[in-house]
């Protein structure tokens, strides 16, 4: 089930590398990236969450991959964010949710934003949970005003389930988020998940 690469025609994603971190304290620091998020990351904030996300990959065999594009007619980048799967921490859900509970997520320098990178990788992501991983289910979120990450969401066939209060807003403007979910036997089809076979 440990995988630290998966390929797409167009990227790799991987294991992240000390170059990795400055690129990354600059895509955290981008107002425009973090526009729907509570608040930019300053750069120890941003090498601490990377720290988080290579202990994530070692427990879980999984997690936030750093993304490479190996190829685009804006040509090639050794770094440009990530994508991947990860079980949240400190994260209390305020709905049912199969255990465990995964969240596949993304976050791109928006200079290569436009190019369905995130959808690429991240359609390669849920391929890795439901067939490798051997996950239930896979669920996504963000504000409601974040419409490009629902049209992100929405392209990967996750379905929308509804609104909820993030439980460590406290009130803050963010905290209501709209909940996307797929499982294994949505993304198998009827038929299959039935243990029925077409002749």
């Amino acid at each position: 089930m440990t995988r630290h690469e998966l390929r797409t025609p167009r990227l790799l994603l991987r294991r992240w590398r000390d170059a990795d971190l400055a690129p990354f304290a600059a895509l955290n620091a981008d107002p425009e990236v973090m526009r729907w998020f509570p608040a930019p990351l300053d750069r120890a904030g941003s090498d601490a969450m990377v720290e988080r996300i290579e202990a994530h990959h070692d427990e879980h065999g999984y997690g936030l991959w750093a993304v490479e594009v190996l190829a685009s007619h804006r040509g090639t980048a050794p770094f440009v964010g990530f994508v991947g799967l990860a079980q949240p921490l400190a994260f209390d859900a305020p709905f049912a949710h199969a255990d465990p509970l995964v969240e596949v997520g993304w976050r791109l320098d928006r200079a290569w934003w436009g190019l369905g990178i995130a959808t690429e990788a991240a359609q390669e992501c849920l391929r890795f949970g439901f067939d490798e991983a051997g996950l239930p289910e896979i669920d996504s979120w963000t504000v409601p005003a974040n419409i490009a990450s629902q049209a992100v969401m929405q392209r990967l066939g996750l379905r929308y389930d509804g609104v909820f209060e993030h439980p460590r807003a406290a009130g803050a403007w963010w905290g209501p988020h709209v909940l996307y979910r797929a499982d294994v036997d949505s993304r198998r089809g009827p038929a299959e998940a039935s243990g029925r076979t077409s002749p």
